[in-house]
């Protein structure tokens, strides 16, 4: 079992030697919007596409040639600025002819319409992505193959991934030390940020803690397990007959996949079938004086992880994320001649495409 960035990878196969870089060509992220747009209104929605922009560094631009203030721009999501992004931003209507004084290598104007509303942050249903890797041999081409045939069926851990740390990985310390009273931080964006990425790093651990006790059921017997666990052999059998590899436990809180509510498992086998079909999730704790806890021994695995934030937590708004996702339109395709291989999936929004690569390449891509 390898553990990199706190996250513990749950398929077992070896490393993947490959050659990835997030430049416009190799990596691609489009949008999913989470309603059609009404074609009529105050605000006009663009579909554009960025090469190597923030989205910050797009609505500048476009702020500079239209006049309309960045504040006065909407967007569902942020994009970073490696790659080329397809996204929806939406500004006031008044200010359309303003656009064709637009020219820009890094930008380009797909498609145009309208809405009755500002797009605002979380109105995306996820995003599509095309990832290139090269320098594949045919050994790791196979490997890919069939981890892809696994993660498509039993999905993957939701782990945040290393952006949200930074280049040295230890945002989530300075984030610590501003709840601690250690540092300050008076820009209120960079302050959310590094609180942010603690709440991110506890549950990366919360996470990865589970996806090693999976693994010891996916791979230890019963009886084994029983010396291993403080659980009665019943509670055992039940665990470990679950049919998804993430193994569910009596007290979590469960949500309605990819849509819905947050509820509480009270039924282990009846939940635990409904998981394995994709209609249902767990998920994980976002510590904070906000967010719902888990019972049971759900909980107190979870209180383990999290008992070090417990002095900070009303300085936190806290939430519940999904600890386990699926890739929905997951394709694998090998250019043996090129030693290339490209892959296309759509994620659910808040979840990391490179996390998802790392699971099937074993390979930390930072």
């Amino acid at each position: 079992m390898e553990l990199n960035l706190n996250r513990l990878f749950y398929l077992n196969h070896t490393p993947i030697n490959f050659h990835f870089t997030k430049n416009s060509s190799d990596f691609v992220v489009s949008e999913v919007p989470l309603y059609s747009f009404s074609g009529e209104g105050e605000h006009l929605v663009l579909k554009i596409r960025k090469k190597d922009l923030t989205t910050w560094a797009m609505l500048k631009i476009l702020s500079e040639v239209t006049g309309v203030k960045q504040r006065d721009f909407g967007y569902a999501g942020l994009k970073d600025k490696d790659g080329m992004t397809i996204q929806y931003i939406s500004m006031p209507k008044k200010s359309e002819d303003k656009l064709e004084n637009l020219k820009h290598e890094k930008i380009k104007i797909l498609e145009r319409t309208y809405h009755n509303n500002k797009l605002k942050i979380g109105h995306l249903k996820g995003n599509s992505f095309f990832i290139r890797l090269k320098k594949v041999d045919s050994v790791g081409a196979k490997k890919l193959h069939q981890a892809i045939q696994i993660v498509r069926k039993q999905g993957f851990p939701n782990y945040f991934g290393y952006q949200r740390f930074g280049r040295d990985g230890d945002n989530y310390e300075r984030g610590r030390d501003i709840l601690a009273g250690k540092v300050k931080e008076r820009n209120k964006k960079m302050y959310k940020f590094f609180i942010s990425a603690y709440q991110s790093h506890l549950f990366n651990l919360w996470l990865s803690k589970r996806v090693e006790m999976s693994k010891l059921f996916d791979s230890f017997d019963e009886k084994e397990l029983f010396t291993l666990f403080n659980y009665s052999k019943e509670l055992i059998k039940q665990i470990k007959s679950q049919p998804n590899f993430f193994k569910m436990l009596p007290g979590e809180l469960l949500h309605h996949y990819p849509h819905g509510r947050v509820f509480l498992c009270e039924d282990l086998e009846i939940e635990s079938q409904r998981f394995f079909e994709k209609d249902i999730t767990i998920t994980g704790l976002l510590c904070g004086k906000k967010a719902q806890n888990s019972v049971g021994m759900a909980f107190n695995i979870e209180k383990d992880i999290s008992k070090e934030a417990q002095d900070y937590a009303n300085k936190m708004n806290g939430a519940r994320r999904f600890a386990w996702i699926w890739a929905e339109d997951l394709v694998g395709k090998y250019r043996e001649d090129e030693a290339q291989y490209e892959l296309n999936f759509t994620l659910p929004k808040g979840s990391y495409a490179t996390v998802l690569l790392e699971e099937l390449t074993h390979t930390i891509t930072k």
